[in-house]
């Protein structure tokens, strides 16, 4: 059976981890190099390290707060935010990032997701998509979930894997920060689609809903979650133990 990772998310806004609710009220919480630390040598399999208002404000992702998280992290490093060139994949790269998250670059300009693939390899290039119901369809959201694109996710996510992208990630809007669970629902659909690792992203608020996601889409690779690792509502190594305990394949 295939080994389920756990992975919390740093949103970084001016240097500080936030967090919110559907994308908004955003608290500041730690500075993302502490947290890193804290998580790369307590049981996290991955970390994810978005600088959430890079392409809401038009400015490119923030190096130097970036290198020194990535010079704290002995666990694969996944890095968005302001990502819309080949260079900004080449710059994150060299600042310690294993992989590179592309979402409003990659809607701005779709071949940006092949170019990247053919450059760096499949397996460098995460897709991550901010997904909303709108009138009862996925819709694809841009800018940090502030602006409907009008796509619909499925065939944008199963575009981008067409493309190129090694991996998805599916930020649920409606869940996000909310902690009732995982959206089963649009994760069951995404996982219809692609063959590629798909990351859940939105809704954890505590270890049940990671059982109920792993048991429930098997096709799922990761949970990702912020807030209840943040503030210490759940240890990564206490949810390991009791995914284990649930027959899901973990590493200890």
């Amino acid at each position: 059976m295939i080994t389920k990772r756990i992975i919390p998310c740093l949103d970084v806004r001016n240097g500080t981890v936030v967090k919110g609710t559907n994308f908004e009220n955003l608290n500041e919480i730690s500075s993302p190099v502490q947290l890193a630390e804290y998580y790369s040598s307590h049981g996290a399999d991955e970390l994810v390290f978005y600088d959430i208002t890079a392409s809401s404000d038009g400015r490119k992702l923030f190096t130097d707060i970036l290198t020194e998280t990535a010079s704290k992290v002995f666990i694969p490093l996944t890095v968005g935010g302001g990502i819309n060139t080949l260079d900004d994949f080449d710059r994150v790269l060299k600042c310690g990032a294993d992989k590179v998250s592309v979402n409003s670059g990659a809607i701005r300009n779709p071949s940006l997701i092949p170019e990247a693939a053919s450059k760096y390899g499949d397996q460098c290039v995460v897709l991550s998509v901010d997904v909303k119901r709108v009138d009862g369809k996925f819709c694809v959201f841009a800018k940090g979930g502030r602006e409907n694109t009008g796509m619909d996710a499925l065939e944008w996510i199963k575009q981008g894997v067409k493309n190129g992208a090694g991996e998805i990630v599916v930020n649920s809007i409606d869940t996000d920060g909310v902690k009732n669970g995982f959206d089963i629902e649009m994760l069951k659909a995404v996982c219809d689609i692609v063959n590629v690792p798909v990351i859940a992203s939105g809704g954890a608020g505590g270890k049940q809903d990671f059982v109920d996601l792993f048991n429930t889409v098997p096709g799922v690779s990761a949970g990702l979650a912020a807030s209840i690792f943040h503030y210490g509502e759940v240890t990564i190594d206490d949810l390991k133990n009791t995914l284990k305990e649930n027959n899901i394949t973990v590493r200890l």
